[in-house]
């Protein structure tokens, strides 16, 4: 065998071998601290579920996660900073229902792609909606409130986060199924918005149990019906709007990790492990549980196939309620 051809042979086991092996910067991952961007303000669901996971991410993987909030547009600012960021795995993203579905149905034109732009890591949770009046609404059920509505058209106030919010799409397809006009107050938080309707400031909302759930329990705030396909457990006696006359309404708010499309496969399924992992500590189902936020697990593969097939259902929803992109 002449030099030249062991020296082919050489080279091409090494590559193979090279092939075969992690990337260094992947095998030494995480070598310094690791950032997640939060699209919404600090004190949202978002925030806390972000705060919570990140908090165990950082005892798993041994480097801190530092959590930063980048709130405006509907979370689109800082879900743009995410799919712009370096594919390195020290840049993550916490994404929602809004940014990853309703934000890019309704304005096609935004900075990124759901899909091809992210790398999604592990779906984290789900908050069902609830539909929430101030007491003064002289409303006890969601048919009372659609009479009034029908009697007073464009007199009641509703909060949203945002003109590309799951809830203002939400609050949107409410008002066609049952025939009635209502204005949007749109807001930057949720947290804010239900600080104004428990003032009187705003009539209704269409909120997220996170932020709402004590003021109901308290008296603040009455529930008239819940938006997930079956009652909530910590509120056996609040009814769907499937229930309440609107058949096949349904909306909840998902929280899951993304990271850049570039990132490596290697650390997002590391990540995913992790996360998983993280999730199925009792002491986070628990802490969740008390923010009204039901655990939700998932491999990369489902959570990509969830967000497809949920701007599918979106889209189409929003084609219903006689939506037209910005």
């Amino acid at each position: 065998m002449t030099r030249t051809l062991l020296a082919i042979l050489f080279s091409l086991v090494t590559v193979c071998g090279a092939a075969g092996q992690p990337r260094t910067s992947d095998a030494g991952w995480p070598e310094r601290p690791i950032t997640m961007i939060v699209p919404l303000p600090a004190g949202s669901a978002a925030d806390v579920v972000a705060r919570l996971v990140g908090q165990k991410l950082t005892e798993r993987l041994g480097q801190p996660v530092i959590i930063d909030n980048r709130a405006g547009a509907s979370g689109t600012i800082g879900t743009t900073a995410v799919g712009k960021a370096a594919g390195d795995g020290y840049t993550l993203g916490l994404a929602t229902s809004s940014t990853h579905v309703t934000a890019p149905i309704l304005n096609p034109k935004l900075a990124y792609d759901p899909v091809k732009d992210f790398a999604p890591i592990a779906m984290l949770g789900v908050s069902p909606y609830v539909l929430v009046v101030h007491p003064s609404v002289p409303a006890n059920t969601v048919a009372g409130l659609i009479a009034l509505a029908k009697a007073k058209p464009r007199t009641i106030n509703y909060s949203s986060v945002g003109d590309a919010s799951l809830a203002h799409l939400a609050a949107q397809l409410f008002s066609t199924m049952a025939g009635i006009e209502l204005n949007q107050v749109p807001y930057k938080s949720s947290t804010q918005a239900v600080i104004d309707l428990n003032e009187g400031r705003i009539e209704m909302q269409f909120g997220i149990l996170t932020t709402s759930h004590q003021l109901i329990r308290d008296g603040k705030l009455r529930a008239l019906a819940v938006t997930t396909a079956k009652r909530v457990p910590e509120f056996p006696d609040v009814p769907t709007l499937a229930e309440s006359g609107l058949a096949g309404f349904e909306a909840s708010l998902w929280f899951a990790a993304v990271a850049p499309a570039a990132t490596p496969p290697a650390i997002v399924n590391r990540l995913n492990r992790q996360i998983n992992a993280v999730l199925d500590d009792p002491e986070v189902r628990k802490v969740l549980s008390a923010q009204m936020i039901q655990v939700d697990q998932s491999t990369p593969e489902a959570l990509r196939e969830r967000i497809r097939g949920d701007v599918e259902k979106w889209r189409d929803a929003a084609a219903k309620a006689g939506f037209r992109s910005q």
